[in-house]
């Protein structure tokens, strides 16, 4: 069991997991991250196992697969023969954002006020 493992993920998984077969499968990217795990309002905590999850590494995996199919691996080229360099090159960007709304919330949700967030008092006349 993972240390940070939060049953309230499984909902996020099974999305992600949907999200990476109909991004290949089906060619449409449909799953928006960042809607996620704001409209969820995701702790940091939340947001670490997701990056720690299995479900959030296939995501990864499958970004460097493609690019290395996108590269000429001749091994990629065999697994990733039926889908097209161009929608090689979608499916890439879309996990590619997937994974990068995670990091980015996650930076975000650091302990502490924001940057710039100084609580400057208001001058009144």
């Amino acid at each position: 069991v993972m240390p940070n493992y939060d049953p309230a993920n499984e909902m996020l998984y099974s999305l992600m997991d949907r999200a990476l077969d109909t991004a290949v499968m089906e060619g449409k990217f449909l799953f928006s991250m960042e809607n996620y795990l704001k409209g969820h309002s995701y702790t940091r905590r939340q947001t670490t196992e997701l990056l720690e999850s299995s479900p959030f590494g296939e995501i990864t995996s499958t970004i460097d697969e493609l690019d290395g199919y996108l590269h000429g691996d001749k091994m990629l080229k065999e697994a990733y023969g039926h889908v097209t360099k161009p929608n090689a090159r979608k499916i890439l960007k879309y996990l590619t954002k997937i994974r990068d709304e995670a990091l980015t919330y996650h930076e975000s949700r650091k302990p502490g006020r924001p940057k710039g967030a100084k609580n400057k008092k208001k001058r009144t006349k």
